[in-house]
């Protein structure tokens, strides 16, 4: 998987939105602090976000443009850093990438400091009707039998199908314990959250609890929730 791969798979900006949104309530639920998938202003956009803590992240910005997707997977040797001397960029990552998404470039966020650091970048235009990656890239050898993706998209796959079985999973391997599929399948459909669902969720929490965090990511809670 790659790059191009994904930006086959990916869904319409809505439906990717939604289920940003949908990861980032079912983390906050989990009420660890450090949430895996999160979804947070953005300057004047809003913005998904991934991070596994161990140096491996992705940030979706949903503007009035369109949305851009970077990655960074800190094992690739696409990375930046795997240069042996000027950071480059891997070549092609940014071909064809529109004026509207050129402010990204030198996001102090995505950079270290004049450098941008990423495996894989991909946008859509608001008026685009697929996703789009740099032309030509070339990817590196295959780093071994395990490695499933040379620039780190496979982590993209799970916004890429209905996530209540990938997230189950996920929460199973990520935090050993199984979780309710049905109390999934609530959030993933976007429906209005309630204190049962919480609890379902995270026994130890509450819908008080985590009401204004997910208040904040435009997530619909229920008329009756405090």
């Amino acid at each position: 998987m790659n790059v191009y791969d994904i930006a086959g798979r990916l869904p319409s900006i809505p439906v990717l939105r939604d289920r940003c949104r949908a990861l980032a309530v079912l983390e906050l639920i989990q009420g660890t602090g450090y949430e895996y998938y999160s979804y947070t202003a953005w300057d004047d956009d809003e913005a998904a976000l991934m991070n596994n803590g161990s140096g491996d992240e992705y940030t979706i910005v949903f503007g009035e443009a369109g949305v851009f997707i970077l990655l960074f997977d800190h094992e690739s040797a696409m990375s930046p850093y795997a240069a042996d001397d000027d950071m480059a960029l891997w070549p092609g990552l940014l071909d064809g990438l529109p004026p509207e998404f050129a402010g990204h470039i030198t996001e102090p966020a995505f950079c270290d400091g004049d450098d941008l650091i990423a495996t894989a970048v991909l946008w859509r235009r608001a008026t685009d009707d697929r996703w789009h990656a740099g032309a030509g890239i070339t990817f590196p050898p295959s780093r071994g039998p395990y490695a499933i993706s040379p620039d780190g998209t496979d982590r993209l796959g799970i916004l890429c199908a209905d996530i209540v079985d990938d997230y189950v999973d996920f929460a199973g391997d990520y935090y050993g314990t199984a979780i309710d599929r049905d109390a999934v399948a609530h959030i993933a459909a976007l429906r209005p959250l309630t204190d049962d669902v919480v609890r379902t969720l995270n026994p130890k929490s509450s819908l008080a609890t985590v009401h204004t965090e997910v208040a904040a990511t435009g997530y619909p809670i229920a008329a009756t929730a405090g």
